[in-house]
């Protein structure tokens, strides 16, 4: 399969005029947000200085802090919780060493899983070059790399000095036959009593709603680590055709279920999801959900990356495990940086991914 074949420029200024104050569209995430061109490609730029900010921007909140929350995955495992938990908070210290904090992100569009373009050996050049002379402090980083999708992108990056960091393990929706899970989803949704809503469904006064549903699911019911889109960005992303929504309401028109889809090039993403956590688990809103957004990805031809979570859910729909990777590059740092970096690096290989691997997480 091939990944996206470049980003829309007009796109990519909409979003950068959008997140001009990141703040108030993503409420715990602390960044700037840019403009930048390398390759014939143009790209969202995320500048940070090295302070605590959300894991999207920040790599020792998504190694350390997330990977500890998530650690909830071995609760039928006290001890080895215990010591995973205790690997992770150890190797704080070696992240805070690399420096990754402090980093100038390429195609960052603010979101759990970023869509990266196809990109050649020049083009990482490219990249490589403006950045290390703009920002000759800064690491550079590229999320959301994975070798079903980026092949030849990753080895590009490797090619010109990149350094390539397992993240976490993601799954694709790859299969095109109809699991027996996919079959009843599918049923459920057409024949479910609520209303569904379309991308032009949506009004001024369902954004508050649709961040609401979010942040129940996301933020409440998972971990406060995640974005934390406001109603603003869900209004600014769909009013500017960044991204589409659908749902669910109910006989009083109120929404109950909201997804949110990205699309880039040919890939699919789905960032926001939220539900009526309160509802009874029978409705199946969520698989609802993931069925409008599969819809989507088939009738559209796209690659659909469903991203990580929900490991047995997405298994049982198909769903074909990879792990994710961001690319780093180093070099012009110094060298107790690239050490660090590479101690990470070494970590994750040997201990994260087996893990991942292992547990099916």
């Amino acid at each position: 399969m091939t990944g996206p074949d470049a980003n829309d420029p007009d796109k990519v200024a909409a979003f950068v005029r959008l997140f001009a104050c990141p703040q108030e569209m993503i409420s715990n995430l602390h960044t700037r947000v840019e403009p930048f061109h390398a390759g014939g490609i143009d790209f969202p730029l995320t500048v940070n200085d090295g302070a605590p900010t959300c894991y999207i921007c920040c790599p020792s909140v998504g190694y350390i802090d997330y990977a500890i929350e998530e650690t909830r995955n071995f609760s039928a495992h006290p001890a080895l919780r215990a010591t995973v938990s205790a690997l992770i908070r150890a190797a704080r210290p070696l992240l805070r060493a690399s420096g990754l904090d402090r980093q100038v992100q390429v195609n960052n569009w603010l979101l759990s899983t970023n869509p990266v373009p196809a990109l050649t050996r020049a083009t990482a050049a490219d990249i490589r070059n403006r950045l290390t002379a703009r920002f000759p402090g800064h690491a550079i980083v590229l999320r959301s790399l994975n070798p079903m999708a980026d092949a030849a992108t990753m080895q590009a990056l490797r090619d010109e000095g990149f350094r390539l960091i397992p993240a976490r393990q993601i799954y694709i929706l790859a299969e095109t036959r109809l699991t027996s899970d996919m079959r009843r989803d599918r049923a459920l949704l057409a024949k479910t009593a609520l209303q569904r809503v379309g991308n032009d469904g949506f009004s001024d006064v369902d954004y508050s709603r649709c961040a609401d549903l979010y942040a129940r699911l996301y933020l409440r019911k998972y971990t406060p680590l995640n974005p934390a889109y406001t109603a603003a960005a869900i209004a600014g992303l769909h009013r500017t055709g960044l991204m589409q929504l659908a749902g669910l309401r109910d006989a009083s028109g109120q929404l109950v279920a909201v997804t949110g889809l990205f699309e880039n090039g040919r890939t699919l993403t789905q960032p926001i999801v939220g539900y009526d956590i309160s509802r009874p688990q029978r409705e199946g809103l969520y698989r609802m959900m993931m069925q409008i957004a599969r819809d989507h990805a088939a009738a559209r031809g796209l690659f659909f990356n469903v991203s990580a979570g929900a490991a047995a859910f997405k298994r049982h729909r198909g769903g074909v495990p990879v792990i994710e990777y961001t690319a780093v590059h180093l070099r012009h740092l110094p060298l107790r940086q690239r050490i660090a970096a590479r101690g990470i690096e070494a970590l994750l290989a040997r201990i994260g991914v087996p893990l991942l691997e292992r547990f099916e997480l």
